[in-house]
């Protein structure tokens, strides 16, 4: 019998935040895995034929802010993922929540340009994510974030 492999959502904003995610691609080996990105040019680029494109939003625009959210929703409810994985920033911790209201695991892991205090969406992480990680030792707190090693 085969076992099920693990179905990932792995979603970011475009920049940083996708770059730091494509460094950890390694770690999703053997994993049925499917990226969300905001720039549709970064699928192609790292070669993701499967990918999909969330619009890109900030806090700053509500309108957007919420068309992205009903996206990543319905993201969440075609893919089923069994995970959902972000390093940032609105567009993935929509996925997160999207996540969490469908009862799906959710790993957070802030940016690692955030070296003096965590980012807005980072910090909204906390109360979303099933494990919510910062990749700066000193901004780590026994209630979260954690530390587990840099992804830089």
């Amino acid at each position: 019998m085969t076992e099920k492999k693990l179905k990932v959502l792995a979603a970011s904003s475009g920049g940083g935040h996708w770059e730091q995610l494509m460094a950890m691609r390694g770690a999703f080996e053997g994993c049925d895995i499917v990226f969300a990105t905001t720039i549709p040019g970064l699928l192609a680029k790292y070669d993701i034929r499967e990918g999909l494109v969330l619009p890109d939003c900030s806090r700053d625009s509500i309108t957007l802010s919420i068309r992205c959210f009903f996206t990543a929703f319905s993201i969440v409810i075609k893919q089923r993922p069994d995970v959902i994985i972000s390093t940032g920033a609105a567009p993935g911790l929509f996925c997160l929540l999207a996540g969490k209201l469908t009862g799906k695991r959710t790993i957070w892991i802030d940016s690692v340009a955030n070296v003096e205090k965590l980012s807005l969406s980072g910090k909204l992480a906390g109360h979303i994510a099933t494990l919510w990680l910062t990749q700066w030792q000193h901004l780590s707190r026994p209630d979260g974030p954690h530390y587990a090693g840099a992804v830089l």
